[in-house]
């Protein structure tokens, strides 16, 4: 089945009871059995079922399910955040003493995320371009896993995930892609190589700006080596699903970090237009990047056009698109103010992946706990201005950005 397809159709759209053509939301924090015995053997997972919706949860199950199916993957573990899902997929893997090695152009919470480990005794060292070639030389005996964005945000760096995931398997190490802008529309991490996928999928995948939630996929490929990544020891007996598998019954579990079911249908509602989403939305930024280029607006940054240095990749790895984020410079802090202001369209509003555009200072707001080194070294200036871009009418929307711009002289 192609894509679009697949959401509809696909072996993870299971019957639901009565004919429902969407999972039912299992409103309900606990599920009744009829013996000590059925319950005593669902805890301790060994009977299919669910016990406790912290634990498990059929809504959220059936959202799991859709995901792991479009990315190919052995199995999903749905959170109550994007952030929940990178923690916890760290976690997992990551003991005292351990490091990662990450693309600095990464999210700033992820930054802030990282700057969390490091108390715990976990370093991160950073890569500007997480290539090859930058990544080698990081590599310790320390190491234990590789981490980046597949196009970063708002830095709008790209991996070539097939180059990176060859050096990591090289050196025994996983490879963890963040691909909330990406989607498993644009590209499928684990079938170019990765290891672990994470997404917030807040973002695209509800695509509504109208439930917080994130997933993991694991590949259920990857070769642990239990004497290295030794925080799966205790789960030998899996082997290549140790992750998964402690991902699950351990860490997901202790630490609270489920998602709601109310929250897993609307991820499923909005799964099922994700590729029409994207089509549009990746259009419309193309568009939009190109008439502010145009128009002589300084450093428009988009992987469409073709002075980005990721250009020739994004036509191999992303179908030929390049993502619904771009960024601009404006001049100055005031000037970029004045911009935002001036937009009638546009949200002034720190999510992405809505229908609708939604635009944001990152420097005051989501980079804002970053150090001045750290923004920098992600391409975050004080007159940085990210647009995610929805779906509306792209002639409206160059429109409004032109007039706001010109506007702001």
């Amino acid at each position: 089945m192609e894509f679009n397809t697949k959401l509809l159709h696909g072996r993870a759209v299971t019957p639901y009871p009565n004919g429902a053509t969407l999972p039912p939301i299992a409103q309900s924090n606990a599920f009744q059995y009829e013996s000590f015995e059925q319950l005593e053997q669902v805890f301790a997972h060994k009977a299919m079922g669910f016990a406790y919706s912290r634990i498990g949860n059929p809504t959220v199950a059936a959202f799991e399910q859709r995901v792991a199916e479009l990315e190919g993957g052995a199995g999903a573990v749905a959170t109550s955040s994007g952030m929940a899902a990178l923690s916890m997929a760290l976690l997992c893997i990551l003991s005292p003493g351990d490091e990662i090695i990450a693309g600095s152009g990464s999210y700033g919470g992820t930054i802030d995320l990282f700057g969390n480990l490091e108390k715990l005794g976990i370093t991160t060292r950073f890569v500007h371009e997480l290539t090859a070639a930058e990544i080698a030389p990081l590599i310790t005996p320390r190491t234990r896993v590789i981490f980046g964005e597949l196009i970063s945000n708002p830095s709008l760096r790209v991996m070539d995930v097939a180059a990176v995931a060859e050096l990591a398997h090289a050196h025994g190490l996983p490879l963890l892609v963040d691909s909330t802008t990406a989607t498993p529309y644009l590209a499928t991490s684990l079938a170019l190589g990765a290891d672990i996928v994470v997404h917030s999928s807040s973002k695209y995948i509800s695509g509504s700006g109208d439930a917080i939630s994130g997933i993991i996929v694991d590949g259920g490929k990857f070769p642990w080596n239990f004497s290295v990544h030794t925080a799966l020891q205790g789960f030998e007996k899996y082997r290549k699903m140790a992750f998964l598998t402690r991902l699950r019954t351990d860490l997901w579990e202790n630490f609270g970090g489920c998602l709601a079911p109310m929250n897993a249908f609307l991820g499923v509602v909005g799964l099922e237009t994700l590729g029409l989403r994207m089509d549009r939305i990746c259009e419309n930024a193309a568009a939009l990047a190109a008439a502010l280029d145009r128009a002589g607006v300084s450093e428009v940054c988009h992987p469409s056009l073709p002075q980005h240095p990721a250009h020739d990749l994004c036509i191999r790895q992303f179908r030929g698109r390049g993502g619904g984020i771009l960024t601009f410079r404006a001049g100055s802090r005031d000037r970029a103010a004045a911009i935002l202001n001036r937009l009638e369209y546009a949200a002034i509003a720190s999510n992405v992946g809505d229908v609708r555009t939604l635009v944001i200072h990152p420097a005051s707001t989501i980079a804002m706990k970053n150090t001045e080194a750290q923004r920098q070294a992600a391409g975050i200036y004080d007159d940085t201005i990210r647009v995610s871009v929805g779906i509306e009418d792209p002639a409206d929307l160059i429109k409004d950005f032109l007039q706001a711009v010109g506007g702001a002289d």
